[in-house]
């Protein structure tokens, strides 16, 4: 059962807690923290909360409003498992301080008002999410970006290109591109430490489903949790992100949740699977193409219809578009089919059972911001019951091995993300329903993306420029 505050305060006492660390988000998706010591926790601290200068913290207030509070969550409340000295650990929302209204650009609070938009609609209750996020663990990284150089250069024990490098003695056993999949020790050499950050997981409430290597060279991995609810499961997303950098910290290494963090193999995404239930009833389960219901189809059809403009939210940075390239691992094509992992979203095959009847949405990256990736998504979803929208046939080839002819009448991702962004711009009404998105964080986004992102991609030198034109 969820702890109030009283719970909290007693659960942090027991475990001899001297500060609490007061964790929240900014609006492209990084968590950031205060902490307090853990004497001036009191009951009443979840109702008028702690103070702190919002002008700092991307997205949020200019400076001449920037006095806002943080309202601890007793819900969330853990022992944080990285700190020195006992730590409570408690998740925030954030609220204006002269309102004492919940602060618009606080993705926590855009989450929760999705969450009570599905319950006014009287379609659902509950809408469950089950987010698959890559990542990679190297052991060493180095990058700059100035005036005049421009570089990055990863390694790993597991890479291929270190085959022949003199490791005194280099033991072989690399992982070849694109041959990760699956393999057992030696050539999987983050076993052990994959283990640590599932037991780190499990500390913090997390539920841990599958640990396993991904598909590239280089150390990349996959930790699979249990489903829950849209807020609680953006929480454990950013507990997990936090997890696996800080455990590969502690072992001497490196992890990151970049897209594409090299040339000429697969990148990460996060596969994101949904359904919505009613009284703990799964809606998504009918006699319709795949064991589907009408609901399921029409969600379908939705996010369909809005991926062009998701993609802003779900694939929210420039390297993000160096993953979702035709023809190569990431599902670029916005079809949707049973079992087929080319298309953009798969039905799972895995169990009859209607309550594993469920879509799996295969576009999105894990550079995103979680409590406005799955807000979106559900939105979009809920625009497709809402409008009866037709998703089309199912699209159950190969879709990688299609004909340009084949392919010439299915729609597609944007090739960038200044195509997501003026898409998002175009396309945004169904995420305004209810107040869940307003119209000023849809600005402060695309305000945001443009003159960050993209303003400093487009200034930069790259080094493939160097390579492709330099001797022109």
């Amino acid at each position: 059962m969820p702890m109030n505050p009283k719970d909290v305060i007693e659960f942090g006492k027991k475990n001899g807690a001297v500060m609490v660390d007061l964790k929240f988000i900014d609006l492209p998706g990084k968590w950031q923290h205060t902490s307090v010591p853990f004497d001036r926790l009191e009951a009443e601290s979840f109702e008028e909360g702690f103070g702190f200068d919002g002008s700092s913290i991307r997205g949020f207030q200019p400076i001449n409003q920037s006095d806002m509070l943080l309202i601890p969550d007793p819900a969330t409340a853990v022992m944080d498992p990285f700190t020195k000295h006992p730590t409570l650990s408690l998740l925030c929302t954030v609220q204006d301080t002269i309102t004492r209204q919940n602060y618009s650009r606080d993705p926590r609070h855009i989450a929760k008002k999705a969450e009570a938009y599905l319950k006014s609609t009287g379609l659902a209750d509950t809408c469950f999410f089950g987010p698959e996020a890559e990542f990679f663990i190297f052991d060493d990284v180095r990058f700059d970006a100035s005036g005049h150089e421009a570089y990055f250069r990863i390694d790993s024990v597991e890479a291929d290109w270190n085959t022949g490098r003199d490791e005194r003695p280099n033991l072989g056993h690399k992982i070849r591109h694109k041959e990760g999949y699956f393999p057992v020790s030696p050539q999987d050499s983050q076993m052990d430490l994959r283990t640590d950050i599932c037991l780190t997981m499990k500390q913090v409430g997390i539920e841990v489903e599958v640990s396993h290597h991904e598909v590239a060279t280089a150390g990349q991995g996959e930790i699979d949790m249990k489903y829950d609810s849209l807020v609680r499961c953006a929480d454990k997303l950013m507990w997990f992100k936090h997890i696996v950098k800080n455990v590969s910290h502690q072992n001497g290494k490196t992890a990151t949740f970049m897209p594409k963090p090299m040339f000429g193999d697969n990148g990460n995404g996060m596969h994101v699977h949904q359904s919505l239930w009613a009284d703990g009833k799964p809606l998504f389960a009918g006699d319709g193409y795949a064991g589907m219901s009408d609901m399921a189809l029409f969600y379908i059809g939705g996010i369909l219809k809005h991926a062009r403009s998701l993609a802003a939210l779900t694939n929210p940075t420039t390297n993000s578009y160096k993953r979702l390239v035709p023809g190569y691992e990431a599902p670029v094509n916005l079809a949707y089919s049973s079992r087929n992992r080319s298309a953009a979203i798969r039905i799972s095959t895995y169990s009859p059972s209607p309550k594993a009847r469920r879509i799996e949405v295969r576009f999105p990256d894990p550079t995103g911001n979680p409590y406005i990736i799955f807000a979106a998504m559900m939105m979009a979803g809920l625009d497709g019951i809402q409008n009866k929208i037709d998703p089309g046939d199912p699209l159950d080839k190969d879709i990688y091995s299609l004909s340009p002819e084949e392919l010439k009448d299915v729609p597609h991702m944007p090739a960038s993300l200044e195509e997501s962004l003026d898409a998002l711009e175009r396309d945004h009404q169904y995420l305004l329903k209810g107040d869940v998105f307003t119209k000023d964080v849809v600005s402060m986004w695309l305000e945001y993306k443009r003159e960050n992102d993209l303003k400093l991609s487009r200034l930069h030198p790259t080094p493939m420029e160097y390579f492709l034109y330099y001797d022109i």
